[in-house]
C-alpha cells in the first residue's frame, strides 16, 4: 500500500485537525469527510475542493476506496462506528475514548485482530515531544525509583453533554501514566461532585500500584484557569511537566530525600534533603497530532502495533470505569487487577 486513503468521519472539533494532518503527511490522502451538518461540509469544500463529502457514514465505510477511516465523533457513536469500519476491512484511528464501555473496546480490539486490521486511539499527549522526552529521561534510571505521578487538568469549559469530566478529561492523564509506568494500577478510588448539570464536573482521582507507586489526577470544568501540569517523583531526581509553558516545557530538578545513619546509634536516622541544581532537556517543536497522524499511517503500510494500540485504550476505558464506579460510590475502593 503506497499511499492510505483516509476519510475523516466528523468534521466538528477535532475533525478539521485530522484533515489537515492527514492532507499534509507523506503516505496519505484525505478522500472523504462525512459530517451531519451542512454547513460543515460545505467548509470542508472551499477549503478541501478535491475531497468527497456525504453525510452518510455507512455509505463512506463501505466504499471500497477507502483503506483507514479516522473517527471524531461523540463518544457514544464510537463503537459502532468503529466496529462498521472493521467490518469493511478499514484501518481506524478514533479518538479516545476508544469505546463507551470495557465491553466495547474489547470486542472491537478482537475483532481488529481478526481482521488483521490496525486500531489506534487518538491518546494525542502520547505523541507530544514533551513526553516522550519524559519516558526517555525515566528509561534511562536516572529518576531512580519512582514514587509518585501527580497530575492537575483544569478549565472553565468546555462542558459536555454525553460524558462527565472523568470521560472527557482523565483520560489524557491515564494515559500518561499507563505509557510511563508500562502497568495497569491494582486499585482505583475517586470523588467528585456535580454543580452545572447532572454530570461530574470536578473530580479528584487515585490509582495504586503493587510497588508502592502512587497516581493522583485532579480534573476541573470549572477552574478559573487552565493548568495542564505533571509532577513525576523519583528517589533520584523529580520532572515537572507544564504544558501551558511556551518553552522549557519539561524540567528535571535534582531534588530528593536521603536517610542517613548517624554513626553513634544505629537505630535513629538522619533525613537529608537534596537541593540540587534544575535543568530542561531540549523539546522538539512539532505537532503531536501530527506525530500521532504519521504513526497512524506507519502502522497501516508496515503492519506495526500503535503505541496507543485497541489494547491499549481497552485498558484506559477500565480505569475510566473504575473510577466512575468508585465517584459513584463515594470513593469506595475499586479494583483493577492486571
Amino acid at each position: 500500500m503506497s499511499t492510505v486513503r483516509v476519510a475523516v468521519v466528523g468534521y466538528g472539533y477535532w475533525g478539521p485537525n485530522l484533515v489537515r494532518n492527514f492532507s499534509e503527511i507523506e503516505g496519505a490522502r484525505v478522500v472523504a469527510v462525512c459530517d451531519l451538518w451542512d454547513e460543515r461540509l460545505a467548509l470542508v469544500q472551499r477549503r478541501y475542493p478535491g475531497v468527497r463529502i456525504t453525510r452518510d457514514a455507512n455509505k463512506l465505510l463501505a466504499d471500497p476506496a477507502i483503506d483507514a477511516v479516522a473517527i471524531a465523533t461523540p463518544v457514544s457513536s464510537h463503537f459502532d462506528l468503529v466496529r462498521g469500519a472493521l467490518d469493511q476491512g478499514k484501518h481506524v484511528l478514533v479518538e479516545k475514548p476508544l469505546a463507551n464501555s470495557s465491553e466495547e473496546c474489547l470486542r472491537l480490539l478482537e475483532l481488529a485482530q481478526a481482521r488483521h486490521l490496525t486500531l489506534m486511539v487518538d491518546h494525542t499527549f502520547i505523541y507530544t515531544s514533551a513526553v516522550q522526552k519524559m519516558k526517555e529521561i525515566m528509561d534511562s534510571g536516572e529518576l531512580g525509583d519512582i514514587y509518585y505521578f501527580d497530575s492537575v487538568r483544569t478549565n472553565l469549559g468546555l462542558f459536555q453533554t454525553d460524558v462527565n469530566v472523568i470521560w472527557d478529561l482523565a483520560p489524557h492523564d491515564l494515559s500518561i501514566i499507563l505509557f510511563l509506568l508500562k502497568r495497569m494500577p491494582r486499585a482505583v478510588f475517586a470523588n467528585g461532585a456535580s454543580h452545572i448539570n447532572e454530570l461530574e464536573d470536578i473530580a479528584y482521582l487515585n490509582l495504586l500500584f503493587d510497588d508502592n507507586v502512587i497516581a493522583h489526577v485532579n480534573v476541573n470544568w470549572l477552574a478559573p484557569v487552565k493548568i495542564r501540569r505533571i509532577v513525576l517523583g523519583g528517589s533520584q531526581k523529580m520532572i515537572v511537566y507544564d504544558d501551558m509553558e511556551a518553552s522549557e516545557k519539561v524540567k528535571v530538578y535534582d531534588k530528593g530525600v536521603n536517610l542517613v545513619s548517624q554513626p553513634q546509634d544505629i537505630y535513629r536516622m538522619l533525613v537529608q534533603y537534596r537541593m540540587g541544581s534544575m535543568y530542561s532537556p531540549p523539546i522538539q517543536n512539532t505537532e503531536a497530532l501530527r506525530s500521532g497522524c504519521e504513526h497512524f499511517v506507519e502502522c497501516v503500510t508496515q503492519g506495526k502495533e500503535p503505541l496507543t494500540s485497541g489494547e491499549f485504550g481497552w485498558r484506559v476505558v477500565q480505569l475510566l470505569e473504575a473510577a466512575d464506579r468508585s465517584m459513584k460510590q463515594y470513593g469506595v475502593l475499586q479494583e483493577v487487577g492486571s
